[in-house]
Formats: C-alpha cells, sequence, structure tokens
C-alpha cells in the first residue's frame, strides 16, 4: 500500500467518506466486472458492487492491512454475489435454454423472469488497472466473452467462485480459501471439476484469439458491412457473412435458429422484415464486436433503442448472433438515448 493510499485509509476508518470514495474508486470497474462473471447480469453486478462498497464502509474499521485492499474488496464482493445467486436462478442464454426452433413458427412471447444472460460494455470492464496475480489463466476480455460468462453461470455457485478468483483474477490457493471460509484442498479439488465442465463448454478457440488473427481494418469492416446490411434490412448480404452453421438468439425470447438457411428465414420474417427501419452504431460488448440497433418509432418521431447485438466470428465469418433486447442497458454502453432522422 503506498503512502497515499494508506492516507486514505486512515482518514476513512476515521469517518471520512470522501476519503473512502477515493480509495475504493480504482478498484469499482474490476470488482463489478468480478461481479458480472459470477452473476451474467451487468444489473445484477451493479447491485453487488453497491453492496460491496456498503459493507466495505462498514467494516472499514475492522481492516487490518493483513491482505491487501483489493484481496479484501474481491472476498466481499465474492460472497454478495453468492448471496445475490442463491435467491434467483441462473442466467442462461436461449442456445442453452431449449433445442433450436422452426423459423417458419411464430416465435411466442418472450420470457420475463430474470433467466438470460446480459451483454457487458467493454469500457466498463477497467482493463487498464486490473492487477493480476501470477495464477491468472484467462486474459480479462477474454473471461468476459459469452461463451465463457455462459458457462460459468453452469458451474455450482462455489466452483464458479473458485474458478474466478483462481483463473481469472490470480488468486492463490491460499487467497482463495480465506475469501471462501474453506481450505487450500478444497480449493483446488473444487477448481479441477470445474475445469473439467468448462472444457466441455468453450470453444477451443478464443474470440481473443480470432480476433487477433485479423487486423483492425479487417474487423472494423466485417462490423461496418454488417451494420449498413442490418440498416438496409438486407437479409441476403448478412447471410453472406454467416457460416453454415451459423446460430441466431434474441434473448428474452427464448427461441433460437441454427444454420444458415433458418437464421436467413428469421431474419426475413421479423428483425429484417420490411416493415422495419433501423440505425444501427457500433459498439463493444463481452470482449466482442457489437452494434447497437435503434428501431423507428412513429409516436416519438425517432429511432428509439432496441437491441445489442454481440457478434461471435469464425475467422472472417460470423457465427454466432446474440441480438440482447435491452433497451436499459444502453445508457451503461454510452450510447445515445435514441437516433433521430
Amino acid at each position: 500500500m503506498t503512502t497515499d493510499e494508506r492516507r486514505l485509509l486512515e482518514a476513512a476508518q476515521a469517518g471520512d467518506q470522501k476519503a473512502f470514495a477515493l480509495l475504493v474508486e480504482p478498484f469499482q470497474a474490476q470488482v463489478r466486472a468480478h461481479c458480472y462473471r459470477m452473476l451474467g447480469s451487468l444489473a445484477d453486478a451493479e447491485d453487488a458492487l453497491q453492496e460491496t462498497l456498503l459493507r466495505a464502509w462498514r467494516g472499514l474499521a475492522d481492516f487490518e492491512s493483513r491482505s491487501s485492499l483489493r484481496s479484501w474488496l474481491y472476498r466481499i464482493a465474492t460472497n454478495a454475489s453468492l448471496r445475490m445467486i442463491e435467491k434467483r436462478p441462473k442466467r442462461v442464454l436461449p442456445i442453452d435454454y431449449g433445442p433450436a426452433a422452426d423459423p417458419h413458427v411464430a416465435f411466442g412471447e418472450p420470457l420475463t423472469e430474470s433467466v438470460w444472460l446480459e451483454p457487458y460494455p467493454d469500457a466498463q470492464l477497467g482493463v487498464e488497472a486490473a492487477l493480476l496475480g501470477p495464477d491468472a489463466r484467462y486474459e480479462q476480455r477474454e473471461s468476459i466473452e459469452l461463451a465463457l460468462t455462459a458457462a460459468f453461470q453452469h458451474l455450482p455457485a462455489r466452483q464458479r467462485a473458485v474458478l474466478i478468483l483462481r483463473d481469472v483474477l490470480g488468486f492463490s490457493a491460499k487467497e482463495t480459501a480465506e475469501a471462501l471460509e474453506t481450505t487450500p484442498v478444497s480449493v483446488d479439488s473444487a477448481l479441477q471439476r470445474a475445469h473439467k465442465a468448462i472444457e466441455a463448454r468453450v470453444p477451443l478457440r478464443s474470440q481473443q484469439a480470432t480476433l487477433r488473427a485479423l487486423d483492425d481494418t479487417e474487423l472494423r469492416e466485417i462490423v461496418q458491412r454488417f451494420a449498413d446490411a442490418w440498416e438496409r434490412n438486407d437479409v441476403d448480404e448478412v447471410v453472406t457473412m454467416l457460416t453454415d452453421d451459423a446460430r441466431m438468439a434474441m434473448p428474452p425470447w427464448p427461441s433460437w435458429y441454427s444454420g444458415r438457411d433458418d437464421v436467413a428465414t428469421f431474419l426475413g420474417g421479423w428483425p429484417l422484415s420490411a416493415r422495419k427501419r433501423w440505425r444501427v452504431l457500433p459498439t463493444r460488448a463481452n470482449g466482442q464486436p457489437a452494434v447497437a440497433g435503434y428501431l423507428w418509432d412513429d409516436e416519438m418521431g425517432a429511432f428509439e433503442p432496441e437491441t445489442i447485438i454481440v457478434l461471435t466470428l469464425r475467422a472472417a465469418s460470423i457465427e454466432e448472433i446474440t441480438a440482447f433486447r435491452s433497451p436499459g442497458l444502453f445508457p451503461f454502453f454510452g450510447l445515445p438515448e435514441n437516433v433521430p432522422v
């Protein structure tokens, strides 16, 4: 701990709330991202972060610097997340919820209960400030990719916590055991089981490896080409960008579609039908290329927030389109409230 940090800590322990805010501010983005990995929801992660800060403030007098402030905050955040997990169903993607749907059949009503994974804005990841332990196995952006975040949600809660603390944050077995009030032996056992479960669910090649194989110009062209085609309602152009086994999902609707032909049928029948008018802006989510779709609203006289579309790539083709109908999350992405004509 630096001299300035120690001075802030002493002032905060004496009751100075401004000193406390300055003390914890460098860790907030990282802790929020940690809670997201645990919970699969940006909204829940924000709630867990606020609970973490409240508990840290109330317990600051007992903090004796035997561990780092960072480790102490992660310990509080992990346990806050575990308490939240106990109270609600796990969050998943439609692909994990049921079999692929027939694109010729109406896709029914969205599920309103909180069962869906949510997208996470890259800008809130706090990569630049991340301090990782030597045992970290995943890159920070890799650790919020859709496939890996979804896989985390299928682990039992304490296995999930162990895996994230050990492999994402690089905590030692001893630090992880202290955070979870268990033993290093139990941590190592849980980690082995978690590794087996995760390896069965995630692709061999991460999105970060795929994106590194493309130069910046190629990636921008892929995103722009997709955005332009979406704005034109050009199903044929979107389809030319897809792999043969491409998939598409639109949570909160449980239906999803598998194969280029079925995705094309669905696109033409609903999101890119002639009656829809779109404006599309580039963004980044879950360490992956993404766009924000705004749909024309006659009453408002503007294009209103509709969907955050995250693209999963295989080489230079699109393997998966996950279109999150999450208008309420647009502000977290720093996106405008609407797009005028």
